[in-house]
């Protein structure tokens, strides 16, 4: 029976614990790190995390842990002993086998190395910046360590949880099961996944949280037995799951596990989701076969390159397990039946599976066809993030994309619906479409459009009803008949409401930067602005001409340019009422007006819009 009373104190702060674990059998030399590393000295608070935590009680010593052979490459001379700062999973392996071997195979373990390069290259080391990508990325993905004279010096201090290790392993046990306590407790808690799965492209935390799961477990935590083994739901506790209930605790019928994406079905990270399909080979290593059709898996016994390892040829491994991605999901529902019936665990993931279609089909598939075109053919450069364009796209899928089916698994109704797919429909619609216009050119995108959306009914009610038109300007000399297309398109999108005597046209128009007009420049400002309109109505085209035969449709001024910080904006001084005594056209009435065409005349230049606006009679 082991005596502890943290109030029984010997020397130096030392308990009588920590005093009867020196007089054990190989491990006497920890009274070397205790005599400095205690209650009164140096790092109190570590000792005592170490000292109250089951390392602690369980007589496992800071050499068990940071005693290094002299070999190693973070091996260093410390008070006579030989030890390494870092604790890495090959260390932990000692004892924990089965779980450092799960972990090794896992997503978790390759956070640090599978970064895709444009997003640290380019969107870290260059867009933000290499302290940024330190603070930032590798606080959760997992640094490269460096070693200076045995000490860890650039990566470090790093507990990301893909971290590199000098001795060749990945992960850091420490991103979950905070040193020195490694309580088990405080790792089945969802606020210890929430360092990382967190913030606007993986906001797991925040799902969690606003879902019925993460409403009851703040209100029954109590009833939670953090700390019961093995910890089975439904047996040991039934408030609610946390993340580790689902993803890695025991069941009734399965085990725990530290490969935290066993159990998953959905790629719900990338551009375009799919389903997952897994294999495990004999040297330890696993990887994911994407796609629903499962004939063309690799069978256990074959023998199969090793896409994991980054020796140049790849070498082979034996197949010694495969999961369909029915398998996975079989294995997350067993966790689900703890809890719910048949009818609701089917039914959840009958909801995640329409909305993740949805995304798919509807969204990045199409846009995803646009980008391949756009790069394809030159339109945008090789490099990443140095179009506008590109960044649209990388915020739909890695950010609003990503919420949105995040939201739909794990039942966060808001993540879903307003982080989510409204996010994304806005950041497409909105933005999108409107920089493919400027990308590409109006017919270019017209073309792309019409191949990759118009096919699909769900995108008939913005392009058949309220699409904004983002249209070309021309712009036009009347002394010489020059014109040039502007490169950049605004937004022009009045009010047009029919009123009794015609139709009533309300501003303010459109915002101009002048740098986008080289025919026109800011000598304009301050001069007057008339507007043009063209009425199509039926089969007949109505058009106005002032006294010189030229067209105009006002014969008073709308109002002068102004100089505004973004450009020039055009403001009338009054709504335009087309049709009334001051704006008949030709003296002929018009009568189921069914298009308009819109521009401005200032002095000698001519601004018009190549479009029509559609109006509903």
């Amino acid at each position: 029976m082991k005596i502890r009373n943290p109030n029984f104190t010997l020397m130096s702060g030392i308990t009588l614990a920590g005093f009867l674990l020196l007089l054990i059998p190989g491990i006497s030399n920890a009274a070397d790190c205790i005599s400095c590393h205690n209650e009164t000295s140096e790092t109190p608070g570590l000792y005592k995390e170490w000292n109250q935590s089951q390392h602690g009680q369980n007589n496992v010593s800071c050499l068990d842990c940071h005693q290094a052979e002299s070999t190693d490459v973070d091996a260093y001379l410390h008070q006579g002993e030989t030890i390494s700062i870092i604790v890495s999973p090959k260390d932990c392996a000692r004892c924990h086998e089965t779980e450092a071997k799960e972990f090794e195979g896992s997503h978790h373990s390759r956070a640090g190395s599978y970064i895709p390069p444009e997003k640290n290259s380019v969107l870290g080391q260059t867009v933000g910046g290499h302290a940024a990508v330190v603070a930032g990325c590798e606080g959760c993905h997992g640094s490269m360590i460096e070693i200076s004279n045995g000490r860890p010096d650039k990566g470090w201090p790093n507990t990301g949880i893909g971290r590199i290790n000098p001795d060749g392993s990945l992960g850091a046990c420490t991103a979950c099961h905070g040193r020195h306590s490694f309580s088990v407790a405080q790792a089945r808690t969802p606020e210890a996944c929430a360092k990382c799965h967190i913030g606007p492209d993986h906001p797991q935390v925040e799902v969690y949280n606003e879902s019925m799961h993460g409403i009851i477990y703040r209100a029954k935590i109590n009833e939670m037995n953090l700390d019961s083994k093995p910890w089975i739901a439904g047996v040991d506790y039934s408030a609610a799951p946390t993340c580790a209930t689902c993803h890695q605790s025991a069941t009734l019928t399965q085990p725990a596990t530290h490969d935290i994406g066993e159990r998953l079905s959905w790629n719900l990270r990338a551009k375009i989701s799919d389903k997952k399909n897994l294999v495990r080979l004999d040297n330890g290593h696993q990887y994911d076969v994407h796609g629903e059709n499962t004939s063309t898996l690799p069978k256990v016994g074959d023998t199969v390159d090793d896409p994991i390892s980054k020796a140049d040829p790849k070498p082979q491994a034996e197949v010694i397990e495969v999961l369909t991605w029915k398998d996975r999901r079989d294995k997350m529902q067993n966790v689900c039946k703890a809890c719910h019936t048949r009818g609701v665990v089917d039914g959840h993931y009958r909801i995640l599976d329409d909305l993740v279609v949805l995304y798919n089909e509807k969204f990045a598939k199409p846009v995803s066809g646009v980008m391949a075109e756009l790069a394809d053919s030159g339109l945008i450069t090789p490099t990443p993030f140095d179009e506008w364009i590109e960044w649209l796209w990388w915020e739909t899928w890695h950010h609003e994309g990503r919420r949105a089916r995040s939201g739909a698994a794990m039942g966060g109704p808001d993540y879903a619906w307003w982080h989510g797919i409204y996010d994304v429909a806005k950041r497409v619609y909105m933005e999108f479409i409107p920089e493919l216009e400027e990308v590409a050119g109006q017919a270019e995108s017209d073309r792309l459009l019409t191949q990759y959306f118009k096919p699909l009914d769900d995108h008939d009610w913005f392009f058949n009803a309220i699409r904004p038109r983002m249209e070309n300007i021309v712009v036009v000399n009347l002394q010489n008949n020059q014109s040039q297309e502007l490169v950049k398109r605004v937004r022009f999108q009045p009010t047009v409401t029919e009123i009794e005597s015609g139709l009533e046209i309300g501003g303010p128009f459109t915002v101009l930067d002048t740098n986008e007009l080289p025919l026109v420049g800011s000598q304009l400002i301050g001069q007057t602005v008339k507007m043009i309109v063209v009425v199509v109505s039926s089969d007949k085209l109505y058009t106005m001409s002032d006294s010189n035969g030229q067209l105009s449709a006002w014969d008073g001024k709308m109002d002068t340019l102004s100089a505004f910080p973004e450009g020039i904006t055009l403001v009338p001084t009054q709504k335009v009422n087309i049709l009334s005594g001051k704006m008949s056209i030709d003296g002929n009435p018009v009568t189921g007006a069914t298009a308009i065409y819109l521009g401005f005349r200032i002095g000698d230049i001519l601004l018009y819009f190549t479009e029509t606006i559609d109006v509903k009679n």
